[in-house]
């Protein structure tokens, strides 16, 4: 064979073994390489891992393993972007080895798209990986957790109940199964899962929270207040949870102790104009207004109005203690004592003609029978009583309380009966009793009457 020709197989032979050994070479160095990678971001070395791996992505752009170990040291380094952007190479090139499970690469895909609130692509991972890892319920529970978030009840409740068939014990699937049952308004199932929930984690402030909800609104108030004590520990739910408790006091009839709660609660706040302050403050004013502190309830209503005037019936109440500021007989009558108030009611009776025969308390007031005074000229006439119902509140009188009234003064056989008021009467009220024996004496004839009384001694001014 003529020498050229062995020599150009020589070389041809040689640059084959050379290209051989190289291949070899970056095969037995690649793995050794991507596992320093993984060590390095391991051991808290993430930017000696970026350089490296930029290193290997210079030679080979299309290494999956090091596209993949590059995303995970750019989030070591508060990177999130870069790192999604690594991910999105590695799901293009969509090769997976044992460096780089399928599972785990879709787990941080899906962590990085809620991350950066793109919840459509986040959903499509956690879908895959049901597919992919069918017995993991945490990515059953993700999918849920999605689905809720989007107002997709029907799918979320579908995708829980598959992760409690996995794992009977996923504490937070009974909860937000429970919550969805309870704003769907299937409160014994809602019930029955939150109960699990706090068999699994006695310390979940959510499920205490909305469980306490349940027993409130089923007039059990005890336990309530107990849930929302233990959920009281959750700096984002105490608010709420004072409020409640408030409220439950409230229903008990509680006032004292229903007051220190919403106060709480007002101090906590950090947001006048938040729901749950208004709300704190409409309770609180409600409390004052029961123990008769009406200048307290009043600054309490003003402060609600002056963020929100359209809130619940803050505007009438106002308009109903208005007086207050401006008329001392009107602020007498609305704010004195239960002794002082029937003293008053009394010298009302008295200037308008008639004497007490008797009185009780009544809800938001008292209620009087009361007689002419004797007179000469009829000294010897039978004269019927007169049933009469003084009430200080902040709302109109309804033809209910009437109605109530007028029923009672049949009872006793009064002659008529009277309602006085420091509001004034609904429409349906002063219908039902332009036909009927009884009068009606709002806001302004109230105030003609105290002035004829004398609120320092027992004389009335007649």
């Amino acid at each position: 064979m003529p020498l050229p020709i062995l020599i150009s197989i020589v070389v041809i032979l040689a640059g084959a073994m050379v290209a051989g050994l190289v291949i070899m070479l970056r095969a037995m160095l690649l793995p050794k390489q991507i596992s320093q990678l993984k060590e390095l971001i391991k051991t808290n070395r993430s930017s000696l891992a970026i350089k490296i791996a930029k290193g290997m992505l210079a030679k080979d752009p299309r290494n999956f393993e090091a596209h993949y170990f590059l995303g995970l040291a750019y989030l070591a380094e508060a990177k999130a972007e870069l790192a999604l952007m690594e991910m999105k190479t590695v799901n293009q090139i969509s090769m997976f080895s044992h460096l780089v499970p399928e599972t785990e690469f879709r787990k941080k895909m899906a962590e990085l798209f809620r991350r950066f609130e793109n919840d459509e692509e986040a959903l499509k991972e956690y879908v895959l990986l049901t597919n992919i890892d069918p017995q993991d319920p945490e990515n059953f529970y993700n999918c849920g957790l999605i689905f809720e978030e989007r107002g997709k009840a029907d799918q979320a409740v579908k995708f829980y109940k598959k992760t409690l068939e996995l794992d009977p014990r996923h504490s937070n699937t009974h909860i937000h199964l429970g919550l969805l049952l309870f704003r769907a308004k299937r409160i014994p199932e809602a019930k029955a899962e939150l109960e699990i929930a706090l068999r699994l984690n006695p310390e979940n402030y959510q499920a205490n929270y909305y469980l306490g909800k349940i027993l409130k609104d089923n007039q059990d108030f005890n336990g309530a207040l107990l849930a929302f004590e233990r959920a009281v520990k959750d700096p984002e739910l105490k608010l709420k949870a004072l409020v409640e408790r408030g409220s439950c006091f409230m229903s008990q009839k509680n006032y004292d102790r229903a007051q220190l709660e919403l106060e709480r609660a007002i101090k906590l706040s950090t947001n006048d104009s938040d729901n749950e302050t208004l709300f704190a403050r409409y309770f609180l004013a409600l409390c004052y207004e029961k123990g008769r502190f009406i200048d307290k309830a009043v600054g309490e209503w003003e402060k609600i109005y002056a963020k929100k005037p359209t809130f619940k019936d803050v505007a009438e109440k106002l308009s109903a203690y208005q007086d207050l500021r401006v008329d001392d007989h009107m602020k007498d009558y609305i704010t004195s004592s239960k002794q002082e108030f029937l003293e008053i009611c009394t010298k009302i009776t008295n200037a308008m003609g008639f004497n007490v025969r008797d009185s009780k308390e009544v809800p938001n007031g008292v209620e009087m029978v009361s007689m002419e005074n004797e007179s000469d000229k009829w000294r010897n006439v039978k004269k019927m009583p007169k049933l009469m119902l003084f009430l200080r509140v902040s709302n109109q009188i309804e033809e209910a309380t009437v109605r109530a009234l007028a029923e009672e003064a049949k009872k006793i056989n009064a002659a008529r009966a009277m309602a006085i008021t420091n509001t004034t009467f609904h429409r349906n009220a002063i219908s039902y009793a332009e036909t009927r024996p009884m009068d009606l004496i709002g806001k302004d004839q109230l105030q003609e009457l105290l002035k004829k009384i004398d609120l320092t001694s027992d004389t009335t001014k007649r």
